[in-house]
């Protein structure tokens, strides 16, 4: 049996994100708990040139949505890239998870072929589905919430593996 663009896209997004809302929620009783402000944390960069901790959120919400949207040819929901608070960023991923599952999989799947183009900086690519996803939404999402991840670790919040992968007990069944 194969996997479809659907099951090694889709799933994949919502749970790295869910993993994402558990592991700001660290940070946030973190700052709590330390009195550390949490615009400490969410303005947080590894370097000055590198985004801060809320945009990383941003870009792996606009990736999961857009891979869905370009692939699917459905409509994009909007979001402003306003969030300046722990509860905005939580409330941005839960909108991209609702968007995420709303995706029926026939939408994507039988797609592999498909051609998407991206503009990125100025400079036109041409994808098929299959390598859209597969070289460039996946790592690209995964480059966000990884730089996410490490920016909360950089601030000292208490985040380990585990909290990245999400723990063995909420892994799909086979």
């Amino acid at each position: 049996m194969s996997l479809s663009l659907y099951e090694v896209s889709v799933p994949v997004f919502i749970r790295a994100l869910e993993n994402l809302s558990a592991q700001l929620e660290k940070g946030r009783a973190f700052a709590d708990e330390r009195g550390i402000a949490h615009g400490e944390l969410l303005d947080a960069r590894l370097y000055e040139d590198m985004a801060p901790l809320t945009a990383q959120i941003q870009r792996a919400s606009d990736t999961s949505k857009g891979m869905a949207v370009r692939i699917g040819q459905l409509d994009n929901v909007a979001m402003a890239d306003d969030e300046d608070s722990f509860d905005a960023l939580q409330q941005r991923i839960a909108r991209t998870i609702a968007f995420l599952r709303a995706v029926p999989a026939e939408a994507l799947n039988g797609r592999e072929d498909a051609e998407v183009p991206l503009t990125v900086r100025g400079t036109m690519l041409n994808f098929t589905g299959r390598s859209y996803v597969l070289s460039f939404a996946l790592p690209n999402f995964f480059f966000h919430v990884t730089t996410a991840y490490a920016l909360l670790r950089h601030k000292g919040v208490p985040i380990g593996k585990l909290d990245f992968l999400g723990g063995y007990a909420s892994a799909p069944a086979e």
